[in-house]
């Protein structure tokens, strides 16, 4: 049996299970900002050179390692971003241990489109974003990116490398599967 050129098998043409990432190195600069901060408000405690009194220092103290441990950790969750696309979700996960981790599954999903261009700018800063009219996003690095519309108004886009490729697979899955084919005729 010959096929068309343009129509392939299921299998041939969508992946069962798409996956891809996106790394933003900068960011690790961050980390080491807010390491560096932790390690002062240390020094501080240990070697205590102020003779100014015991509140001021602990409030140095404190605030250096509080302010440390939240840039550092609020920049390791979104050094990089993992996303997976099988036959029933779109999931994806920050950082190094996964979260924040967002799963969308397919079925909400109207339409999905890729975006050539996104930026920190455009939402705000880096990490998890949420802005009015704009939907929620994960922005780990400027590039490409894929946006979810979804069933209730509301859009997700993502940072991922190849996203035009993801784009590809969701919309692959978004589409009703084909109308059975009849039996052929048997000459009973």
């Amino acid at each position: 049996m010959r096929q068309h050129p343009g129509k392939r098998n299921h299998d041939e043409r969508t992946p069962a299970v798409w996956t891809g990432r996106a790394t933003n190195r900068f960011q690790w600069l961050a980390a080491v900002a807010g390491a560096a901060c932790m390690a002062l408000g240390i020094t501080l405690a240990v070697e205590s050179p102020w003779t100014s009194g015991i509140v001021p220092l602990l409030m140095a103290v404190i605030g250096c390692v509080v302010a440390g441990l939240l840039v550092l950790f609020g920049t390791l969750a979104f050094v990089q971003v993992a996303v997976k696309v099988d036959d029933r979700a779109m999931e994806v996960r920050c950082g190094h241990i996964g979260v924040p981790r967002r799963r969308i599954p397919l079925s909400h999903v109207v339409a999905a489109d890729f975006a050539p261009r996104v930026t920190p700018r455009q939402w705000g800063g880096w990490g998890y974003r949420w802005r009015p009219g704009k939907g929620t996003a994960v922005v780990v690095r400027r590039g490409e990116g894929l946006v979810l519309r979804l069933g209730d108004g509301r859009r997700f886009t993502v940072t991922v490398d190849d996203a035009e490729s993801a784009v590809r697979v969701i919309r692959d899955r978004l589409r009703p599967p084909p109308p059975p084919v009849p039996p052929a005729p048997t000459g009973v």
